[in-house]
């Protein structure tokens, strides 16, 4: 088992958003030559470049949103709606994110109308037989893809402090199996993404019916061993019920075009970094340099 191949996935909207607002709240936003700011962008490779250091993965992938719009709008068009638009010193920063990843080496993943969890999710279902998968991300929707081979690590503290799930943890924690957190969040929701799943079920009764019953089907089919309460409540919200499913569930389907080998971790040179720095982005580079003293 130790001998397969390590990947590491990073949620790349997760760590650009991240470290841009851990920077900008200080109105700290490192201007490049050319006047664009780069916090984010520079605080995310860092936070890549650390995480690597750490984990010594073989492989690695980074997950990116393609544009705001995805299926899940047109499914629910509150979908995300009530999250307000990005700061204007950020607009630059998710095409230099990209750009900044390919000199580095990494390989980008996106797909236009899919969000950067599908992408993670379908890199998961590829490749959870081949390899050991470790997920950086701060999004607790992607406990679903928990598996034997899968753990997620939540960012935490720092470049280099996480919390780490494992598929045993999350079934010790809730006492459910990963695939039916999303029965979970159908009923109780979702504020941050704008769905309401079931108004006046939360998180700890959502739980509770999906210990007992299962699924989202296994209590519409008990709905008569409710109490009346939870019982009107659910046929009150029975459409947004199921739609809540939908927008809850990562995709798995996407095609990834690339190969495993695709994601081989680079070799990093001083030249890779000496250019960054003269590009402007001089903490990615004085960070490279501190932490791999290879180059």
């Amino acid at each position: 088992m130790n001998n397969q191949p390590h990947l590491l996935v990073i949620d790349g909207m997760a760590l650009l958003f991240r470290s841009f607002y851990a920077t900008s709240v200080m109105g700290h936003f490192q201007y490049l030559p050319d006047g664009r700011p780069s916090n984010g962008v520079q605080g995310f490779a860092r936070h890549v470049l650390t995480a690597q250091s750490i984990i010594k993965p073989s492989h690695i992938a980074i997950c990116w949103d393609m544009g705001a719009n995805t299926f899940r709008n047109e499914l629910f068009e509150g979908y995300k709606t009530n999250r307000s638009e990005p700061p204007e010193e950020m607009i630059p920063q998710f095409d230099m994110a990209k750009e900044v990843s390919e000199w580095i080496g990494w390989k980008n993943i996106g797909e236009a109308g899919m969000e950067a969890d599908d992408c993670i999710g379908s890199i998961v279902e590829k490749w959870k037989e081949e390899a050991q998968i470790t997920i950086i991300s701060g999004d607790k929707d992607l406990l679903q893809l928990l598996n034997p081979s899968t753990n997620i690590a939540f960012t935490k503290k720092g470049y280099s402090e996480y919390d780490v799930y494992t598929m045993e943890r999350f079934k010790e924690e809730y006492a459910i199996e990963p695939h039916q957190f999303v029965d979970v969040k159908a009923f109780m929701g979702d504020s941050s993404d704008g769905y309401p799943g079931v108004k006046g079920i939360g998180p700890k009764t959502a739980l509770q019916l999906i210990q007992k019953y299962g699924s989202v089907e296994g209590v519409l089919q008990n709905l008569d061993e409710l109490k009346p309460g939870q019982r009107n409540k659910i046929a009150d919200n029975l459409e947004m019920l199921k739609l809540s499913y939908r927008l809850a569930s990562i995709e798995k389907n996407i095609p990834i075009k690339e190969r495993l080998e695709d994601l081989s971790v680079p070799e990093y040179s001083a030249n890779t970094f000496n250019q960054l720095a003269n590009k402007g982005f001089t903490s990615i580079a004085k960070h490279a340099y501190s932490l791999y003293t290879c180059i």
